[in-house]
């Protein structure tokens, strides 16, 4: 089997991209030193979080000079995410870094103002150029299709700067903002998007630079129109052992996952199927996201939690969209008594096959503390480290909050809204208290706080839960998500409610979120996700096409 070449500098999961390559038909390299790369005939540089930790890693390590070599030898290079800004000029992210320069050009970060930033989510990768045969693509990248972006700084796209020296490139917009999503010459492709996360779309284009065919078939999906992000449905899974030992998904209401007990006591763990074929069952039907959450996690040391990181690697071998996790991802001890930091822990997650890692509980203690120091950022915390280490990207923050009704702002020191939901004596204003514990225990903390400080730490996006709408089939608390909204600038994945299609449209068409989680309406077999992209495409609400896998 022909060999790639991957040049890891710890850059998250790489793993993903390790089985996408070998499910095209490669082995897979990793080069452990400089002169590895001499032998290389296809070398790759994928990339997740910091442009300055990246060029400073492979400059330190004495990969630069033999990656021109390799460049300018002309044997086949690609660089992903952070791989493409490498071989510009240089980034706002750290001036003081010098990329490449294989490419003019320098990077910026999204404007926030009017959008929600890290820009995260399926966009498109549409070529400048137009060509008679509508038929051939860059690449294999065709209109229509949709790849899988995560990332606050991109080069801004301007007509006739890169194509005159030879570049071919394909652009994507993000609100007003159209900016380089891939861009190639020769030997050299660059993807600002994820093909290993981007499903059947993303292994064309990875197979297609690993076979060499530079301008490639693709068929252009009809229709076609360039809407820019795309919304995001997502599913999540519970995961936790049943009372014979294994790891099943199972969904209850506010944690309590056991079926009614008979005279005789307890009922059994609910059994709703098992973790790495329902993972891929939702895949096939068009899932855009897939989180696992670990419920019993609390209890039980991660590092000693074999099975959960066995349904990690197996799923990333069959599951080419963004994988999470969440459950025990902070400072914990070994099951020998060691003490082992949430740096270390998420890192096993990471190279079990996670991209991003979730922290729930733990959170909420971090953003009280950051109020009770006046603000100040220490760095110490699992959202801070993390996130230094592997890109804000890379860290989400789940909160549980619950309805808290007053009669009026006045009776409570906390943020408030005036709700259209009456509370059981007619209030009709309320605050949303965060909880720990599954929504078993309230803290003096509310929502708009709790969003705050997590973004200032370095979270990248919020998974919105509400413990009042948790099973209720009765669709998303619209107003807690606007609340949210309205408060933060990262991207809001909005959760708890949904029962049927109908609820994504109305988060979708009510809130400004782009992305949303549905988990019991799904295992349960009531509907599909498809059934859910369906509706909403009917209904003029724009998302990824459902592509025949590769």
């Amino acid at each position: 089997m022909p060999t790639v070449h991957l040049l890891d500098y710890v850059a998250g999961n790489v793993r993903s991209l390790v089985n996408a390559i070998e499910k095209i038909g490669y082995t897979v390299e990793l080069v452990k030193d400089p002169k590895d790369i001499e032998s290389a005939e296809r070398l790759i540089l994928p990339g997740v979080g910091h442009f300055g930790h990246c060029l400073t890693r492979i400059s330190q390590d004495g990969y630069v000079r033999h990656v021109r070599k390799h460049i300018e030898s002309g044997k086949s290079f690609m660089g992903i995410c952070v791989g493409l800004q490498a071989l510009f000029e240089g980034s706002a992210e750290n001036h003081a870094v010098p990329g490449l320069g294989i490419i003019p050009g320098r990077l910026t970060r999204f404007d926030d103002l009017n959008k929600s930033v890290p820009h995260i989510g399926w966009n498109s990768a549409t070529v400048t150029e137009r060509f008679d045969d509508d038929s051939k693509a860059f690449y294999g990248l065709g209109n229509g299709s949709k790849y899988y972006y995560v990332h606050s700084y991109a080069v801004p796209y301007k007509e006739n700067v890169l194509e005159p020296n030879g570049w071919t490139v394909a652009t994507a917009r993000y609100g007003d903002e159209t900016f380089v999503g891939a861009i190639g010459r020769g030997n050299v492709l660059a993807t600002q998007f994820h093909p290993e996360k981007s499903g059947a779309a993303g292994l064309k284009v990875l197979r297609a630079f690993l076979e060499g065919r530079t301008w490639s078939s693709t068929a252009k999906i009809q229709g076609h129109i360039d809407q820019g992000l795309t919304r995001r449905v997502i599913v999540c899974l519970d995961v936790r052992t049943n009372d014979q030992g294994d790891l099943v998904v199972t969904k209850g209401d506010q944690y309590d996952v056991r079926d009614k007990g008979n005279e005789t006591g307890q009922g059994q763990v609910r059994n709703l199927g098992k973790p790495v074929e329902m993972a891929r069952k939702y895949y096939e039907q068009g899932a855009d996201e897939i989180i696992f959450l670990n419920i019993t996690s609390f209890r039980n040391c991660p590092l000693a939690d074999i099975p959960m990181l066995e349904i990690l690697r197996q799923t990333s071998e069959k599951v080419f969209v963004p994988l999470t996790i969440g459950g025990g991802i902070r400072d914990t001890l070994d099951a020998d008594g060691t003490e082992v930091s949430a740096l270390e822990v998420a890192k096993l997650y990471f190279n079990s096959g996670a991209d991003k890692v979730s922290i729930g509980s733990d959170a909420v203690a971090v953003a009280e503390a950051y109020f009770h120091n006046d603000r100040k950022v220490t760095g110490a915390s699992a959202v801070e480290i993390i996130s230094a280490a592997y890109g804000n990207q890379a860290v989400v923050v789940s909160v549980d909050p619950r309805r808290v009704y007053v009669k009026s702002p006045g009776d409570t020191m906390h943020h408030t809204i005036k709700t259209t939901q009456l509370g059981p004596s007619g209030e009709d204003h309320c605050w949303f208290q965060c909880t720990i514990k599954g929504g078993r225990e309230g803290r003096d903390l509310d929502v708009q706080q709790l969003a705050l400080a997590v973004e200032a730490l370095g979270a990248g996006e919020i998974l919105l839960n509400c413990i009042d709408k948790d099973g209720s089939s009765s669709g998303f608390d619209l107003e807690l998500i606007n609340d949210v909204k309205r408060t933060t600038k990262i991207p809001v994945i909005a959760s708890s409610g949904a029962g049927v299609p109908s609820h994504f449209e109305d988060v979708f068409r009510y809130t400004t979120t782009h992305a949303a989680l549905g988990a019991g309406m799904f295992h349960r077999g009531e509907h599909t996700v498809k059934d859910v992209k369906d509706h909403l495409a009917s209904r003029g609400l724009f998302v990824r096409p459902i592509e025949q896998r590769d």
